[in-house]
């Protein structure tokens, strides 16, 4: 069987912006590949692409926090997050934020919950690193909808960009 990979689609995901530091520097990323792995303890999986310096700041400080987006989050907020560089933008000067007790930046915009966590293993999984962390904090923000991957591809028109897990070259399936 060939693998046709719109068929990964069909897999539920969530959105979610994921943050670490550098020492005093922050930086964040959406991603779409995030789970709670065990209940007690609490623990959670997060896929990062190893060229992006969110990657470069979990694998140094070895804490990351998640925030679980809304489906209101407006498309420039996941552009900020989902398709700019922590290397040419400071993406955390232009929302607000909490230092969780890891350090890590919880982002407060759009969001619904946030964790916090410290890493306990990561893998090299190929293009990626998936890093497992044991949850030291979490807390809602506020009531809502958590925005999925379907939502975001199908109401707000969401693309994926080329580091993410779920990327489709829609040029290459071309003729």
């Amino acid at each position: 069987m060939a693998i046709d990979s719109k068929a990964f689609r069909a897999l539920s995901y969530g959105l979610y912006v994921i943050t670490s530091r550098d020492g005093e520097r922050l930086n964040g990323q959406i991603a779409n590949a995030v789970i709670q792995v065990t209940s007690q303890p609490p623990r959670l999986a997060v896929a990062l692409n190893k060229e992006n310096l969110t990657n470069d700041f979990v694998t140094k400080s070895g804490v990351f926090a998640v925030s679980v987006l809304e489906e209101e989050t407006p498309m420039p907020f996941i552009g900020l997050f989902g398709f700019k560089s922590g290397r040419e933008v400071d993406k955390l000067s232009q929302v607000e934020f909490e230092k969780g007790e890891t350090g890590a930046p919880l982002v407060m915009d759009h969001a619904v919950t946030v964790m916090e966590a410290r890493v306990l293993k990561s893998m090299d999984v190929g293009t990626h690193t998936v890093f497992v962390g044991e949850v030291v904090g979490a807390k809602v923000v506020k009531g809502g909808d958590p925005m999925t991957y379907a939502y975001y591809h199908q109401v707000k028109g969401g693309k994926s960009p080329k580091k993410a897990p779920t990327y489709i070259d829609e040029s290459a399936e071309k003729p």
